[in-house]
């Protein structure tokens, strides 16, 4: 996963139906930047520089994986699509929608194009007002002062009206928030780590990962399946139990949910697959001691892949001892999965095929499996 960046949006309107203008921009900002993590009050303030109707001003945070070139391209874009027109004269306008890049953490850049910080921002309380309402320990990278110092040096004389009214988030769109305990499973390659830490990031959940990697019988598996296989099996019998119970026993009151990267239940799947008929009889008979009183979680979203993709997954993300996992293993598991979810009526599942999609790489096709997620959040599965 690419590192995301924290960064600050101005937002203006002063023609049309300013409010709804601002609100558009934010949906766009969020399908094409990033999540949207806060949004100041609206205020309205005189326009500046001309004369022209009042601006409705906003000022958002937003978390992105884009370099600042690009979220600026973006930016350009949205105010486009939103009915801005390029400028024919000198100076200020009235316009739909304005958009500008304020801090994009502490960066520093000064290119023809794009200036970080902003270069005004300082000198214009219409911006400073909003921005103090979304963060308040932030320092000017280049002035080296406090938003706080930065109001109160201000000589913009304009006067600052706040509006009751609230833009809202497009994050509060989907349902995640509805469930407790949310897991998301899928076959060896299928992206179910990746999406849990966005999802925990994006929706402040509570992240539970299967410990796989400090595994020392993993390694000795692939090579010698099976001698190691019930090995293998038994120590990850106990240490998801040791692991789930302690997480799904220890609340986090500043997260909304938590969401695992798998269920426990995927003991007994592999466990299928890989030992002899009586050792997975003796394996299954302890299963249901060790699991009987563990939760089950309220939302199970499968991440169902062809196994073309699994293996181009598994091959890019250059585990060594993975890279001899054959077709006919990974087959077994998704049927197994499959089987399995098949023989659980009463658990909420959700089936999702994401062979043609890279939601790690593609924000489009993020947003299209959070919306599938959501419908699965809205309508629990019979």
């Amino acid at each position: 996963m690419k590192p995301s960046k924290t960064i600050h949006i101005a937002l203006g309107s002063n023609k049309g139906q300013k409010l709804q203008y601002l609100q558009q921009a934010i949906d766009a900002v969020f399908e094409h930047v990033g999540v949207v993590k806060k949004i100041s009050s609206v205020y309205k303030t005189p326009a500046l520089g001309f004369d022209g109707d009042d601006f409705y001003n906003a000022c958002i945070t937003v978390e992105t994986e884009l370099k600042p070139k690009k979220v600026l391209k973006a930016l350009q874009s949205i105010e486009t699509a939103l009915g801005r027109q390029s400028k024919t004269t000198e100076g200020y306008a009235s316009r739909e929608i304005d958009l500008d890049i304020l801090f994009f953490e502490d960066e520093i850049l000064q290119e023809n194009t794009l200036t970080i910080p902003h270069a005004e921002l300082h000198k214009r309380k219409f911006v400073l007002q909003p921005l103090r309402d979304i963060t308040t320990d932030f320092q000017h990278p280049v002035l080296q002062k406090s938003l706080e110092q930065l109001w109160e040096e201000c000589e913009d004389p304009s006067v600052i009206e706040v509006l009751n009214v609230q833009l809202e988030n497009p994050i509060d769109s989907f349902r995640f928030k509805r469930y407790n305990y949310i897991a998301i499973e899928g076959n060896i390659g299928a992206g179910k780590t990746s999406l849990t830490h966005k999802i925990a990031q994006d929706f402040n959940a509570k992240i539970i990962l299967e410990r796989f990697a400090d595994n020392p019988f993993l390694p000795k598996f692939y090579k010698e399946p099976e001698r190691y296989a019930f090995t293998l099996e038994m120590s990850f019998l106990a240490d998801r139990y040791q692991q789930i119970s302690d997480d799904l026993s220890q609340l986090d009151l500043f997260k909304d949910f938590m969401v695992s990267d798998y269920d426990v239940f995927k003991s007994l799947i592999f466990s299928k697959i890989t030992l002899a008929e009586d050792e997975f009889r003796l394996y299954r008979k302890l299963f249901y001691q060790v699991y009987k009183d563990i939760a089950k979680p309220d939302l199970y979203v499968y991440l169902y892949q062809n196994t073309e993709r699994l293996q181009a997954n598994i091959k890019k993300r250059g585990r060594n001892y993975e890279k001899d996992i054959k077709d006919d293993y990974l087959e077994k598991i998704n049927a197994g999965y499959l089987d399995f979810l098949k023989s659980q009526p009463e658990m909420n599942v959700k089936i999702i095929d994401i062979s043609d999609k890279d939601f790690v790489k593609s924000r489009e096709d993020y947003l299209w499996l959070l919306n599938q997620i959501s419908e699965a959040a809205l309508v629990p599965q019979s």
